[in-house]
């Protein structure tokens, strides 16, 4: 049986594009195709996104893997400026 997808709602829809974007932040800084100013407004983003609290199980997992991701990229973050 296939695994059913929770109803797209405009806070689940920004907070699955910062969990995909962590990724692409991290690999931005990493082959410095990002300046640190650039990689912070994408950051700052994530960090909106999280900002709410939520009651949907599936919005808040979203937000602690984004939450997690953004510690994760801190010292990078660091680092870049």
């Amino acid at each position: 049986m296939s695994r059913q997808i929770p109803p797209a709602t405009p806070e689940i829809n920004r907070l699955r594009a910062a969990a995909a974007l962590i990724p692409i932040i991290e690999a931005g800084l990493a082959a410095s195709r990002f300046s640190a100013e650039r990689a912070e407004l994408m950051a700052s983003f994530c960090e909106w996104t999280t900002q709410k609290p939520y009651d949907d199980p599936e919005a808040i997992r979203l937000a602690e893997r984004v939450r997690h991701g953004l510690q994760r990229m801190r010292l990078p973050l660091d680092e870049a400026r």
